[in-house]
């Protein structure tokens, strides 16, 4: 099993580019777990969705130091293919927020989902990656 690679460590990563090669291990490298399309499209994927984990910052809703990122491609019963990241705590390996991206069931185009209210109900919703960023790196009490 892949060792969860800390936030900052993956956004460096990304940044210097080690994640652009499209061969499935590297892929698994960046944090894929799951997908249902074919493993030359995964970059792509982890490319668009890293450059929303890139501009993630510290002392917000998210650590960088003890938090992972990976990804996935779901396969639903009724409706298309979508793509969504999970931050997830290192040490206890619990899934903190799930951000789903396209995913037919949803009118927002970014629906986050989190333990804060277990999974229930979504956390935020956007059209727009940059208010889904700002969501994220404003501490919680900002958002009461």
């Amino acid at each position: 099993m892949q060792k969860e690679m800390k936030l900052e460590d993956f956004i460096e990563r990304l940044k210097q580019g080690d994640f652009d090669p499209k061969d499935v291990h590297t892929q698994i490298e960046a944090g894929w777990y799951y997908w249902f399309c074919q493993y030359e499209s995964l970059a792509n994927n982890t490319k668009r969705m890293g450059n929303i984990v890139k501009q993630l910052k510290d002392f917000g809703k998210v650590n960088l130091e003890t938090m992972s990122v990976w990804f996935k491609n779901n396969y639903p019963l009724a409706g298309p293919l979508f793509d969504d990241f999970r931050i997830a705590d290192i040490e206890s390996g619990d899934t903190l927020f799930t951000i789903k991206i396209n995913c037919f069931r949803k009118e927002k185009r970014y629906t986050v989902y989190g333990r804060k209210n277990d999974f229930i109900e979504p956390l935020f919703e956007t059209d727009k990656s940059r208010e889904l960023i700002s969501w994220f790196n404003e501490g919680w009490a900002q958002n009461v």
